[in-house]
């Protein structure tokens, strides 16, 4: 992807298939899904906090809810505003987004406890809230295959080791917390590092999708 030239606030560029303009509206997508990227790291990194210093307090587990809450709309918005070439790929990442939220309410009203210690006591509920930590993923792998980032690529199997590790009861609750603090760290990292990187990267080459489009 070349820049051709640059004679207002667009820019033009030469993609694999013809050119292509990058304009205020692409930008200002960019700008939202890594500002969801930044709000869902610091819910987590928040809700993190709460779990491994505060586990024992009951307001910190009850706060938990509206974080996991504002966590799960700030990755609908990422996942809204991602540039993924493969159209398919995509509404399949905003489907178990919104199968894994479905999830969470679902649960939330089915006990009293609140929702993490619902969660935490029945790790079988995981296999419907998991889809949003899947929707997650997605986005971790897209990143480490595109971008090659360091951050992601431990990422990308850590969540899956830890969310299966509780479901199969396989993992200790150090390990847990110990795998639950890198993921947060990590998670941290990658977003603040988002915000450094230049815009058009993310919206990569509008030409390709331009083509797939057409050719559908």
């Amino acid at each position: 992807m070349q820049l051709l030239k640059s004679p207002d606030e667009s820019f033009t560029y030469q993609g694999q298939f013809g050119e292509f303009t990058i304009t205020q509206s692409d930008r200002a997508g960019t700008i939202a899904y890594r500002t969801g990227l930044g709000v869902a790291a610091l819910c987590f990194a928040i809700g993190t906090t709460l779990v491994l210093q505060h586990g024992n307090n009951p307001a910190a587990i009850q706060a938990l809810t509206p974080i996991f809450a504002c966590f799960w709309i700030a990755l609908g918005i990422s996942l809204a505003t991602i540039h993924i070439y493969m159209v398919a790929l995509h509404r399949l990442l905003q489907v178990f987004w919104a199968i894994g939220g479905a999830a969470a309410l679902a649960v939330a009203l089915s006990f009293k406890e609140p929702l993490a210690l619902a969660v935490y006591d029945r790790p079988a509920t995981l296999w419907g809230i998991g889809f949003t930590f899947v929707a997650l993923t997605g986005i971790y792998f897209k990143e480490a295959f595109c971008f090659n980032r360091l951050e992601t690529k431990f990422l990308t199997p850590t969540v899956p080791l830890l969310i299966l590790g509780h479901i199969g009861g396989f993992l200790s609750t150090d390990k847990e917390q110990f795998l639950l603090a890198v993921w947060s760290a990590l998670f941290i990292i990658f977003a603040v590092r988002k915000f450094v990187q230049p815009i058009p990267q993310d919206i990569g080459d509008k030409s390709i999708f331009e083509y797939l489009k057409n050719k559908k």
